[in-house]
């Protein structure tokens, strides 16, 4: 007898959605960026703002992280060619999880050739099936697939609503396993920072740790630009922080900060970690020399939130919903799938490269021109970005 057999290359060639948006010319992803200039990319060789980047201190143009990779590239090539865990580890990894751990104020550090994969190999490896997760429903995506991978439990509390999770964590008294509160610092899409202070007490009353991803916060919030914790003078009472270096670090990759046994641990448990090859000295060397100047040089703070603050007040005063941005991100509130299509299309034709959020990033009717400004813009800059969206809103009717 035989069975009929789905072929699970189907639902692929049945895809067509891509392939429409890019003959209508409404496709805004994958756009291949030539050269960058400070706020300024070459696409198509079009001169453009760009108004999306995570590049926040402007590091990733800065000479003196040009030239740190460049001189490791002489002594240690392009690859480890390793696992960390094996042949992978360089004396270049040690001294930043050594100078990292020192700047987060925590006991030690391990870093990973990714930020998604910190999150799948803490969150895996610390959790269990007998083990409880509670999420913010906003939490980025790396971190629910670290809890899949963990086979946990996973309790969602709506964003930002500590009274829910407190309900929650209320519900669960009496069962077994570990506790665990996990939250962005700052949520990627909407700008909004964790109302930490509400964590770290409901963990201190219902027995939980804490994991603070803080990849859109470590080197832009906090007075020395530690993050979230140090945002909100918490430091002491934050388990662990994870984070990535390919937003204000100029590079890529991501990290786990914590007490050295937890890190240990995760060190020889987490199979993400111990199964791919390590973050390469060229990359590792750029954290190291963006560390410094981090800690160095306030100013490339100060003149991130000098702009933000700018460009978020004059979208504020046109009538656009930034929808309670506290951060550089800065979310413009467009509603439909259609309208910001549009939306967008019509920012590219004004030489604005800008990124949208469309579901599933964001819920129907909820869809956003995602922005975030850096600290390599200047006020002309700015002031073009404030003028096409203003040009844009009042076409469309969206102020």
């Amino acid at each position: 007898m035989s069975f009929p057999v789905a072929d699970v290359f189907e639902k692929a060639y049945n895809f067509t959605q891509a392939d429409d948006a890019m003959a209508s010319g409404l496709h805004p992803f994958f756009k291949p960026i030539a050269s960058q200039s400070g706020g300024t990319v070459i696409v198509d060789g079009r001169k453009m703002v760009i108004a999306g980047s995570n590049d926040y201190l402007g590091l990733t143009q800065d000479r003196r992280v040009k030239k740190a990779a460049r001189d490791s590239l002489k002594h240690l090539g392009t690859s480890c060619t390793g696992s960390r865990f094996l042949t992978g580890t360089l004396s270049l990894h040690e001294q930043l999880e050594q100078d990292l751990a020192d700047f987060l104020n925590k006991e030690a550090v391990l870093t990973f050739s990714a930020g998604f994969l910190g999150s799948l190999s803490v969150i895996s490896a610390l959790a269990g099936r007998k083990d409880i997760l509670y999420f913010d429903r906003d939490n980025h995506a790396s971190l629910y697939d670290g809890a899949r991978l963990s086979f946990a439990v996973v309790r969602k509390y709506e964003h930002n609503n500590t009274d829910q999770l407190e309900h929650l964590l209320k519900q669960d008294c009496g069962r077994s396993g570990g506790r665990l509160i996990v939250t962005d610092g700052v949520f990627s899409m909407s700008g909004h920072v964790a109302r930490l202070p509400e964590i770290v007490e409901l963990a201190r009353r219902y027995g939980a740790r804490i994991i603070v991803d803080d990849a859109h916060a470590t080197g832009v919030l906090g007075r020395g630009g530690r993050g979230t914790a140090e945002h909100f003078g918490l430091e002491g009472d934050t388990d662990l922080i994870t984070g990535t270096f390919s937003k204000a670090f100029a590079s890529v990759g991501g990290f786990v900060a914590g007490p050295h046994k937890v890190i240990n641990y995760i060190k020889h448990k987490a199979r993400p970690f111990i199964f791919t090859a390590a973050l390469p000295a060229m990359q590792t060397a750029s954290v190291l020399k963006s560390l410094q100047i981090i800690r160095t040089e306030p100013d490339l703070r100060k003149k991130l939130w000098k702009n933000a603050r700018f460009f978020k007040n004059g979208l504020d005063k046109m009538g656009f919903n930034t929808l309670g941005s506290e951060t550089p991100v800065i979310p413009v509130l467009t509603g439909r799938l259609d309208l910001t299509l549009a939306f967008w299309k019509s920012l590219w034709n004004r030489d604005v490269f800008s990124t949208p959020a469309i579901p599933p990033g964001v819920s129907d009717d909820h869809c956003i021109i995602r922005t975030s400004v850096n600290a390599s813009h200047t006020g002309k800059d700015l002031t073009m970005l404030l003028d096409a969206f203003e040009t844009t809103g009042k076409d469309l009717g969206v102020i």
